[in-house]
């Protein structure tokens, strides 16, 4: 049997037992894919041999791979494999160092850690504010997710509009590529870049080949970019190589890679500075239309963050309100009354089409109070001009409370309080320009209207960027019900793809959208990621069928009820 012959050479653990198996055929996706077994790797001399292992069986005609999984939060399908899932929580679980600015590290960053990618982003939080310090691309998950994840899925979440996606952040990474070696890679330039293509070793050989795949396609590469702030759609040629500054990158193309490419062991990753102080407006808009108008305005301040929630949000905070007020802690009565403006607002003005929520940081409290101060007056003078914008700066965390659980819980509050219908990602992180969302969102809406007694959904993102998450609830029992997926995802990705934006801002490509990468990118573009696979893993052993090779067909038998 196959585990037995792993658990010659394995120092961790090798299970294929049933609980095991049904545990890794899921994530938070609306996949079941079942593993034939799966390994808990204890150290990097694990992963070689694994990978030589798998590398010999997979070059003598078997059809075996491996597939990493850190938390298993990934909403695509990514870490779902019928081979090998390689999970790395059990044992790659440490923060190897957390340093400060005093220690010689980047001038760009105000700190800097070295982690393995099991651990998770709520314990390395903990540990990095001791020092004063956050890791600011994190996504919604933050509670679930580990580093594993957040790096090879490029994650984003509210802080991104201020600092950035994990793309920005990542300064080395330790790797184990198909050779069966670990690697280390940083962006390499001058002498150091002449050296490494010159290496003759598996590491100088992938430089070489891709330096000159993106040297002869560089145009078709730089054009094929999308025009957003944010994308997880693909693999990131682009930021490979900088001519300008001749700097040859490839942490660029592992980070997001959803491990195709290899397994990862460690990340460097830069930090930022704690802000002392928080402050949040609250702005009420009527019409759509004013969004993009609107978002500029507010961008003059220089917010942390710009979260939304729209209508169908609202209306299922005030169906649900007993749990929302469940999930704030207080007096019942004294939190029940905090919402006595909101339902004022909604008497005298109607139902909000969506709810903004800016956030101001700063170290002095004095300074950030005035220029709330003034972000709520540009507004109020804006709204008279705009009609139906109204805005609150509010006092405290305790006010700011009730926004964030709407925000942050209303999908879940939604889920758990709906009765035979599951949880639908496939259209959940759709990504424009700011200055489309006037005409998107309205459109978006439309083509889910014709399936709304198939469907309930709700719409929240990151306004600031153009980037929004719809996650349906929807019966995959019925037949019907899920050939409604592949319909719907079509007219969606098309109208994305007519404004220049992307299919995934930050969820990334997996099972579910890997499939619609050649109408994102065109056929020359899906060639090239071909070619990046070839280069990176020519046997094929790393994470088939995503990114490259995707098969709808494939995707849609793997469709699975959670309940």
């Amino acid at each position: 049997m196959l585990s037995d012959e792993i658990k010659q050479f394995l120092h961790g653990d090798v299970a294929a037992d049933d609980a095991t198996l049904a545990k890794f055929s899921r994530d938070y996706s609306l996949f079941k894919v079942r593993p034939q077994i799966v390994v808990f790797p204890k150290d990097a001399d694990d992963l070689k041999n694994l990978v030589k292992f798998v590398a010999k069986k997979k070059a003598a005609g078997e059809d075996i791979s491996l597939t990493g999984r850190s938390a298993g939060t990934d909403m695509t399908g990514g870490p779902l494999s019928q081979s090998i899932v390689v999970s790395f929580t059990k044992y790659f679980d440490h923060i190897i160092e957390i340093r400060n600015k005093e220690h010689g590290i980047s001038d760009k960053d105000d700190g800097e850690a070295r982690v393995e990618p099991g651990v998770y982003y709520r314990d390395f939080e903990k540990e990095a504010a001791k020092r004063g310090l956050f890791y600011p691309s994190f996504p919604a998950s933050k509670d679930l997710c580990a580093l594993g994840g957040i790096v090879n899925n490029n994650s984003g979440g509210e802080k991104t509009l201020a600092y950035g996606k994990t793309e920005d952040w990542v300064r080395a990474v330790k790797i184990v590529m198909s050779d069966g070696e670990e690697h280390t890679l940083w962006p390499w330039s001058g002498e150091m870049l002449e050296q490494k293509l010159k290496e003759e070793s598996f590491e100088g050989e992938v430089a070489r080949k891709l330096k000159a795949l993106i040297e002869a396609n560089y145009e078709t590469i730089r054009k094929a970019k999308p025009n957003v702030s944010k994308n997880s759609a693909g693999y990131y040629l682009w930021n490979v190589w900088d001519r300008d500054k001749g700097i040859f990158d490839l942490t660029k193309i592992i980070v997001g890679s959803q491990g195709t490419l290899g397994l990862l062991t460690e990340a460097k990753l830069g930090l930022v500075k704690l802000k002392k102080h928080s402050r949040l407006a609250v702005v009420f808009l009527n019409d759509l239309k004013w969004a993009a108008d609107l978002v500029e305005e507010v961008l003059k301040f220089h917010p942390e963050s710009i979260e939304s929630y729209d209508d169908k949000t609202v209306e299922v905070a005030v169906k649900l309100w007993r749990q929302v007020l469940h999930s704030m802690k207080g007096n019942i009565v004294g939190l029940g009354l905090q919402f006595l403006p909101e339902m004022w607002m909604v008497a005298t003005g109607g139902m909000p089409k969506m709810i903004l929520l800016v956030e101001l940081t700063g170290d002095d409290e004095k300074v950030l109070t005035d220029k709330l101060a003034k972000l709520k007056q540009d507004i109020e003078k804006f709204g008279k001009t705009h009609g139906g914008i109204k805005v609150r700066a509010l006092r405290n965390e305790s006010e700011e409370q009730k926004y964030w659980v709407i925000r942050r819980q209303s999908f879940a509050l939604l889920h758990n309080n709906t009765t035979g219908l599951d949880t639908a990602p496939f259209i959940d992180d759709f990504i424009v320009k700011p200055e489309y969302m006037p005409e998107v969102l309205p459109k978006v809406n439309a083509i889910l209207q014709q399936y709304k007694d198939d469907l309930i959904y709700t719409i929240a993102g990151h306004p600031g960027n153009g980037n929004f998450h719809i996650i349906p609830l929807m019966n995959l029992k019925d037949p019907h019900v899920r050939a409604l997926i592949p319909k719907i995802s079509d007219e969606v990705y098309k109208l994305i793809i007519q404004y220049h934006g992307s299919i995934t801002a930050e969820h990334n490509d997996g099972l579910i959208r890997t499939p619609y990468l050649g109408e994102m990118y065109g056929s020359k573009m899906v060639e090239l990621f071909a070619e990046v696979k070839k280069i990176f893993d020519p046997l094929g052993i790393f994470n088939p069928g995503k990114k490259v090779g995707g098969s709808l067909e494939y995707s849609i038998e793997h469709i699975a009820p959670t309940q």
